[in-house]
C-alpha cells in the first residue's frame, strides 16, 4: 500500500531530483511490494498534476515544469520496461487507443492510462504526438473498442465535439466508445455530454473501471468466465 502522506511528499521531487535519483525513490516503493499500477496512478500521476498546478500558480517557470514532467516520463518508461504486463497482446479481448488531443503536446496522461489498461489485459496503443489525420486514419483502419482522448490544454468545445463526431464516423467499429479526460475535462465534467463522448474519468484506474462497464468482452470470453 501507498500512504497518502508518502505520495504528497513525493509530488514535488521531480523538480529537485534527476531522473535516475527519482527512479531510485520509486524503486524503493516497488521493492516493498507497491504495484506498478499504484505507482503510476497514486504516485506519478498526482506528481504530474502538482507540477501543472505549480505552473498555473506561477510557482515554477516553464523549463522547471517541463524538466519535471520529462523526469516523470523517464521513470515511467524505466519501470514499465522492468515490469512488463503479463497479458497476451494477441489474445487480448478488447482493444483501446489513447491519444492527447491534436495540438496538445502533453502525452504523459495518455501513456499512463494506456499502461494501466495494458496491465488489465487490454490490447492497447498510445500516440504521443497526435495529428488529427493520423488519428482518424488509424481508427478507420483498425478495430478499436475504445478511444481515449486526454485534453490537458484549453481548446474550443467545438473542436473537441467535431473530433468526437469524426471518430465515430470513420471508426471501423460502429460501436466504438469514446472517453475523454484531462485537466480541461476534470474542471468541467459537463463537457462529456456537450461534446458527445461516452464518459470521463479523473484517473487511469477509474477510466479502466468505466471502460470495463461500457465495453463488453466478447461473448466467448464471458462464457469462459461464467
Amino acid at each position: 500500500m501507498l500512504d497518502p502522506g508518502e505520495a504528497a511528499q513525493f509530488a514535488s521531487l521531480p523538480l529537485v531530483l534527476e531522473a535516475d535519483e527519482l527512479l531510485t525513490v520509486v524503486e524503493r516503493f516497488l521493492a516493498r511490494g507497491v504495484s506498478v499500477e499504484t505507482v503510476l496512478v497514486d504516485l506519478l500521476a498526482p506528481s504530474a498534476r502538482r507540477l501543472g498546478q505549480h505552473w498555473e500558480d506561477d510557482d515554477c517557470d516553464f523549463l522547471d515544469v517541463t524538466m519535471g514532467l520529462w523526469r516523470i516520463q523517464e521513470v515511467m518508461r524505466e519501470i514499465t520496461l522492468s515490469f512488463p504486463p503479463h497479458s497476451d497482446w494477441e489474445a487480448a479481448p478488447r482493444a483501446a487507443l489513447f491519444a492527447p488531443m491534436p495540438g496538445d503536446n502533453h502525452s504523459l496522461g495518455a501513456l499512463m492510462v494506456e499502461e494501466v489498461f495494458a496491465r488489465a489485459g487490454w490490447q492497447t496503443e498510445a500516440l504521443t504526438e497526435t495529428k488529427r489525420q493520423k488519428l482518424l486514419q488509424l481508427v478507420g483502419d483498425r478495430h478499436f473498442d475504445l478511444v481515449g482522448l486526454t485534453v490537458s490544454c484549453d481548446c474550443p468545445n467545438g473542436a473537441l465535439s467535431d473530433l468526437v463526431a469524426a471518430l465515430r464516423v470513420v471508426s471501423r467499429n460502429p460501436n466504438v466508445k469514446i472517453l475523454i479526460g484531462g485537466r480541461m475535462i476534470n474542471a468541467d465534467p459537463g463537457l462529456v455530454e456537450v461534446v458527445g463522448a461516452d464518459g470521463s474519468a479523473t484517473d487511469a484506474r477509474t477510466a479502466l473501471a468505466l471502460a470495463e462497464r461500457i465495453v463488453k468482452a466478447p461473448a466467448s470470453l464471458r462464457r469462459l468466465g461464467a
